[in-house]
């Protein structure tokens, strides 16, 4: 028999913290960007997106910070993955609460 594994949760305010970084177009093609490679150097989303570096680093700061992409320093070179975890997550979630706002109607 198989064993299911545990559905992943998320921290307290994560839920918000992933929602405000998805709700911005640009974090989230950025974010789409990671998503399509396993690995990520800063330096290539900065030539992919017309922005600052100080722009980039904002937005990485943010999907860092709720948890979506994961950076990795080699040296001088920062490195991001995404991850699928966290994003299922918050899709679990997202799917509980809007359930639970149908029930209440």
């Amino acid at each position: 028999m198989k064993q299911s594994t545990p559905l992943p949760t998320l921290a307290p305010g994560q839920f918000e913290r992933i929602a405000k970084a998805l709700a911005d177009p640009r974090r989230f093609a950025m974010l789409e960007t990671i998503a399509n490679r396993s690995d990520c150097p800063y330096q290539g989303l900065c030539s992919r997106f017309p922005v600052t570096k100080a722009t980039v680093s904002h937005h990485m700061k943010e999907l860092i910070n709720a948890g979506l992409v994961e950076a990795e320093r080699e040296g001088q070179t920062m490195t991001a993955r995404f991850r699928p975890d966290v994003l299922e997550a918050y899709q679990v979630e997202l799917g509980r609460r809007l359930e639970a706002g149908s029930e209440k109607r």
